[in-house]
């Protein structure tokens, strides 16, 4: 039968009750209404049958003529991606031989497509084989993209948001999952900007929380997501947690995924160096973390630099999606230095690295797109303490000239205005409420820049928190800011936030609009074309 989009959320995709999540325990994808989840004891990986990819695919780095597709067995097996431009894939129906799926990388593994028409619908079907007879394949899953246009008259849109399965709210079933990523899917994006906290690995997720209003919230639970995460088998645990959603399962075929990291997919506010005094770790060093949750993010995102056999592989990099659109991918947390008042007058490693920042402004000055959206993991201008007196991103609250980490981020604006870069907005997500915030030289103490706007998305799912005060050294204005009244209120008293960025073709106007699950548009900024400042 023909694969729809919309039949993507079909039976290929469903995770079946008894699904190994770890070596001893496993979750049903939803229970009942008003039933709490109860963890069922299966074997890690069931021998006899056929391969199946019951935790669904993925696509990511779309380019014109490429693209990379994930998937997990349920075993040993070989990955095999067909593709074709058919839906039916009744013509034109390539054939790509993927690795094999293995231990060594969690039964996770990538295929790298290429040769593929541009600005075009790719489908495609993921089919694992036996290792050991090519004969016993499993039932195929299905996926679709869209490859990166060549011409500037067709539109391009997207969406961002960050921070999944945070402050013990997880996969509810009373409420049907994550269903902001089945609104989000019905958006048809190009594809996804996930702007960090992708997992929580510090953060445990338990059967049932009580709520305010004296109701409770129920979770699924796996034995991974029931203690803060330490091994490489937790972390790998705590990204397959995510995917017993159906309504993420179903995104994820439809929708490419741009990821970046934060603090959560390791610790919170952690930092190169840092030694951590928590009694929940038994591994104290939080080098060693990062380094299990790095190879746990590149098994389960399509991400290829960060798989096996690189020197280093980096999470910042440029996505080009045609001449309408770069997307540079900061990682503010791998060569930070430690968090602290953020008040001394040089600070050469920042937030940045000296490395990174020389590359961003390399290659902002290379750029030839009409838009350069900066996807920054966390805010520039908003105070975000860690503790009683260290500040953990960029802004620390004294509103004068830059110090600390702001030293990175002025010399980097003061770059853009410098080389005339045109057409550069911020993303960003971390801080849970979203905001949209203009930044302008007559408002500021450091005024060598030209004027931009930051806009702030998410959490896509987990707690909500009130709006946080702005440090006025960029001179940052708040034009739109809509956030939870209480801290840590839960997702069904605080609805999930993303945003939305769409370019249009023939104008190349771009319009940025902040979205609530289930409230439609909360805000909307167009910008025009060739301007170093809006």
């Amino acid at each position: 039968m023909p694969h729809t989009r919309r039949s993507l959320l079909g039976g290929s995709l469903a995770v079946p009750v008894g699904l190994a999540l770890s070596g001893a325990f496993a979750a049903p994808a939803l229970a009942a209404p008003g039933q709490t989840p109860v963890p069922v004891p299966v074997p890690a990986f069931t021998r006899a049958g056929r391969p199946g990819a019951p935790w669904g695919v993925q696509s990511g780095e779309i380019t014109a003529h490429s693209a990379t597709v994930w998937t997990r067995s349920d075993r040993p097996a070989r990955m095999y991606v067909e593709t074709s431009p058919s839906e039916s894939f009744r013509y034109g129906v390539r054939h790509h031989r993927g690795p094999l799926l293995g231990p060594a990388t969690d039964f996770t593994g990538t295929t790298t497509l290429r040769e593929l028409p541009p600005g075009r619908q790719i489908h495609y079907r993921v089919v694992l084989c036996d290792p050991d007879d090519p004969r016993r394949t499993g039932e195929p899953v299905y996926g679709t993209f869209r490859t990166t246009p060549v011409s500037r008259s067709r539109d391009v849109r997207f969406l961002w948001s960050g921070d999944l399965a945070g402050q013990g709210w997880g996969i509810n079933p009373d409420l049907g999952g994550y269903r902001v990523f089945e609104e989000m899917r019905l958006r048809d994006p190009d594809f996804f900007l996930f702007s960090g906290d992708t997992i929580y690995a510090d953060g445990p997720i338990q059967a049932s929380v009580p709520l305010r209003d004296g109701s409770t919230w129920h979770n699924v639970t796996t034995e991974e997501k029931s203690k803060v995460a330490e091994t490489l088998a937790e972390f790998r645990g705590n990204f397959r947690y995510n995917l017993l959603d159906r309504n993420l399962r179903g995104f994820n075929a439809q929708v490419p995924v741009l990821a970046q990291w934060d603090d959560h997919e390791v610790r919170n506010n952690w930092y190169p160096g840092q030694v951590i005094d928590d009694p929940r770790y038994t591994v104290r060093d939080v080098d060693t973390l990062a380094a299990r949750a790095r190879q746990a993010f590149g098994e389960y995102f399509p991400v290829t630099d960060l798989r096996g056999g690189r020197t280093e592989g980096r999470m910042y990099r440029v996505m080009r999606y045609g001449p309408l659109l770069d997307v540079f991918v900061l990682d503010m947390r791998t060569y930070r230095d430690a968090n602290s008042p953020g008040r001394q007058t040089e600070d050469p490693i920042g937030i940045l690295g000296p490395e990174q920042l020389a590359w961003i402004k390399r290659e902002l000055s290379r750029s030839r797109a009409t838009w350069k959206v900066i996807a920054a993991d966390m805010p520039l201008g908003i105070v975000v303490a860690d503790g009683a007196t260290d500040f953990e991103a960029v802004a620390q609250g004294d509103p004068g000239t830059p110090l600390g980490r702001e030293l990175q981020i002025a010399e980097l604006l003061r770059h853009i205005k410098h080389q005339r870069i045109t057409g550069t907005l911020w993303l960003t997500a971390d801080v849970h409420y979203t905001a949209a915030n203009h930044y302008a030289p007559e408002r500021a103490a450091f005024r060598d820049f030209a004027p931009f706007w930051e806009f702030v998305s998410g959490p896509v799912g987990a707690g909500g928190f009130p709006a946080g005060k702005l440090d006025a050294t960029f001179g940052p204005e708040t034009a739109y800011v809509q956030s939870a009244p209480l801290a840590n209120m839960s997702p069904s008293e605080n609805p999930p936030y993303y945003g939305e960025v769409e370019i249009d073709g023939s104008s190349g106007e771009l319009t940025v609009r902040l979205r609530r699950q289930g409230g439609g548009v909360l805000f909307t900024r167009s910008l025009q074309p060739g301007r170093v400042g809006q």
